[in-house]
């Protein structure tokens, strides 16, 4: 792949912000399968169920959710051609293509968390979020449909 693996958090700490997370939703804590995949994917859904009541969802969760389909996307379209940008939780490179080595890179995609997760999951399309204004994206390869939603 040559490029940066994905990030592995310890997975009682996933446990311990989903559990928060699910508490702070007036819900029973998490009791699904215990594998690092499967409660990182598990983050997902309560976050956008925290957006969907019009709260804002713990920053522990949020970041691991950000992180997870971040890194789903840079796995199923690996490269450094385009960097995605989800401030203040992380950003990656992805996409094949001419690579970028110093300074800014010339194809940025930077979007807040909400949007990325509804871009990643599919709730929204690519064409939608860029329509409504929730995306910058500026370079010639700056456009991640092709992507979307990850895998």
């Amino acid at each position: 792949m040559g490029g940066v693996p994905p990030h592995k958090p310890d997975p009682a700490k996933v446990r311990a912000a989903l559990d928060a997370q699910l508490a702070a939703l007036d819900e029973p804590p998490y009791d699904g399968p215990g594998s690092p995949a499967a409660l990182l994917a598990a983050c997902v859904p309560v976050v956008l169920r925290a957006y969907d009541r019009d709260l804002r969802p713990e920053r522990d969760i949020a970041r691991l959710a950000v992180r997870h389909l971040l890194d789903r996307l840079a796995t199923a379209a690996p490269g450094r051609t385009v960097e995605v940008r989800v401030p203040p939780y992380a950003a990656v490179q992805c996409v094949e293509g001419p690579r970028h080595t110093r300074g800014t890179p010339p194809n940025v995609i930077e979007t807040d968390a909400r949007t990325w997760l509804e871009l990643a999951t599919g709730r929204v399309t690519w064409a939608e979020a860029m329509a409504a204004g929730k995306v910058s994206a500026s370079g010639a390869r700056a456009d991640l449909s092709a992507y979307l939603p990850v895998p």
